[in-house]
């Protein structure tokens, strides 16, 4: 199992403040993703520049060449959640620093960042944690 960081929403068009679970479905990569099923990742808002939801990459990617733009991606399942990105701790609690995420998609995180944005969204309280 590895571990990632996903980026969603751009600087043209940011996530609004208040994420559900519903739009934690998919996510997608201009590029081939290294992800596999059963990896886990923690998602962070560029333009708000903070860690916000723990999900599992839940299917392996897919390719869709009808599509012009984003033609990889692959499915995911919210296990944590910090609904109210105003209320989401800064990405730099993982040791992930906005600088260096540049125009990627997805990042991989050790080990250590993924415990350290867990903790921190929990101590966020995430709101309707999904984990069995």
């Amino acid at each position: 199992m590895d571990r990632w960081l996903l980026v969603r929403g751009t600087g043209e068009r940011p996530l609004p403040e208040r994420v559900t679970p519903e739009s934690l479905r998919r996510h997608s990569s201009t590029r081939r993703p290294s992800m596999q099923k059963g990896d886990l990742a923690v998602c962070y808002a560029s333009r708000w520049q903070v860690v916000f939801a723990l999900v599992e990459v839940s299917s392996d990617p897919e390719n869709d060449p009808e599509r012009e733009r984003w033609r990889w991606s692959f499915a995911i399942r919210p296990l944590l959640l910090v609904s109210d990105l105003r209320e989401a701790p800064p990405v730099e609690v993982a040791g992930v620093f906005p600088r260096s995420l540049g125009r990627h998609s997805y990042v991989r995180l050790t080990e250590e960042q993924l415990e350290l944005a867990i903790d921190a969204l929990r101590r966020n309280d995430a709101d309707g944690a999904f984990l069995p």
